[in-house]
Parts: C-alpha cells; sequence; structure tokens
C-alpha cells in the first residue's frame, strides 16, 4: 500500500479492491441462497387416514348385487346379514361386514358375497369378495332386490321403539341383523336380533322391510 502525496489515509491497490468486492458478493449469495433453502422447506403435512366407518345393510346389499350381476343377470336375495369385527366400532343400523346370498335359477346355483369396509385379515379383505356357487335349493325363498325399501338403520329404530325394555336392560348386547324372505307373507323382512346369531337369542323384532312398520317380537 501506497500513500499519495498530500494524503494521509492509505490507497489501497486495485488487487485488493477486488478481493473486498469478492467477499461481498460471496456473502450475499451465501445470504441468498441460505434464504431461499430456508423458504423451500415447507413443512409436509402428513394427511391421516380417516378410520373406517360402517354401513347400512341395503348400501352393501346394492354393491354386491352390482358386483355379482357379473356372474348373473337374473339375481334374487336369500339373505342378508351383518358380522362386526373389533377393529371398526359397529353404529346403530350399521355395520362393517355384510354377507348376501342370491340366488340365479337360471344357473340353479347360490352365491355367497361379502363386504367389508376394513382389511381385517387375509381371509377378510377390503371390498366385494365371492365364494363359490353352490347348488340351489328348490324350496330356498328368495325376493327381488328393489322389494326392500326400508334399510337396518330405520328397522333398527323401528325395532327399538318396540323393545325399549329388553334394550334398557341389556345395553351390552350385541345386534344382529338379518334380512330374508318371511315364511308366511315371502315378503321381505328384518330380523334384529339382540345377540351375535337367532341361535344364541331369545329375544328379536321383525320388521316389514317394505313397509318399514313393526310386525311381532320373537323370543
Amino acid at each position: 500500500m501506497r500513500l499519495r502525496p498530500g494524503r494521509s489515509r492509505p490507497i489501497r491497490s486495485r488487487t485488493n479492491y477486488y478481493e473486498d468486492m469478492t467477499r461481498r458478493e460471496a456473502l450475499a449469495i451465501g445470504s441468498g441462497l441460505l434464504l431461499q433453502s430456508c423458504s423451500d422447506e415447507t413443512p409436509v403435512k402428513k394427511t391421516v387416514e380417516k378410520p373406517p366407518e360402517p354401513v347400512s345393510g341395503l348400501h352393501a346389499l346394492y354393491q354386491m348385487f352390482t358386483f355379482a350381476r357379473t356372474w348373473a343377470q337374473d339375481l334374487r336375495v336369500i339373505r342378508l346379514s351383518n358380522r362386526d369385527i373389533p377393529d371398526v366400532k359397529p353404529l346403530p343400523g350399521k355395520s362393517a361386514v355384510w354377507q348376501a346370498m342370491f340366488a340365479s335359477q337360471i344357473m340353479g346355483k347360490a352365491r355367497t358375497y361379502t363386504f367389508s369396509v376394513y382389511e381385517a385379515s387375509a381371509t377378510l379383505r377390503k371390498g366385494i369378495f365371492p365364494d363359490a356357487p353352490v347348488p340351489l335349493s328348490s324350496d330356498t325363498l328368495s325376493f327381488a332386490v328393489g322389494e326392500a325399501k326400508t334399510d337396518s338403520d330405520a328397522a333398527w329404530e323401528i325395532a327399538r321403539s318396540h323393545g325399549q325394555q329388553y334394550a334398557d336392560q341389556h345395553p351390552e348386547t350385541p345386534i344382529s341383523y338379518v334380512l330374508e324372505s318371511d315364511r308366511q307373507s315371502h315378503a321381505p323382512v328384518w330380523r334384529v336380533i339382540w345377540g351375535e346369531s337367532v341361535a344364541t337369542s331369545s329375544f328379536s323384532i321383525l320388521v316389514d322391510a317394505a313397509a318399514g312398520t313393526y310386525i311381532r317380537i320373537l323370543h
């Protein structure tokens, strides 16, 4: 560094001047990159999968009916029943798993389909899955899918209004639902069962699935 005549402050050389400029530019670029990297690090929101919800009987029935039309076009409903699983909390008139058995008079066969909202195991998967067809007995009762106009949740409300005392006395008893043809009228009826099956229950109520009306109590 040298001093010009008459000046007391040293004069920086051109080389030092450019070195200082280079340092400032590097700091500016570095700061800009740091700010950009911070702004790019936007928090990624993790999507939490909504737990599966149980569905009503007719919702599941129509899903299975549409699926089963690829097997037979003349489908009639023999029976619809529910099944609860521990991983999905049941709601009144709704269940995680439903099974429907359909009849094909043309084929002389019956076939069971399972609808599940939850992947419970290797044998009970989410979706709709059919069993192998079996021979159809000549005395099997069945009904057209459109004849059942009252859903399982509505059937539950009707049954509870007529079985209030029993329901209050057995609040922890699981509720089962069966939709099938009545042996007397041959019309579709809901059987709302206090218990896991007809065989193990001592109290159930029949509801007309077409008219949505109470029929009688069964012990």
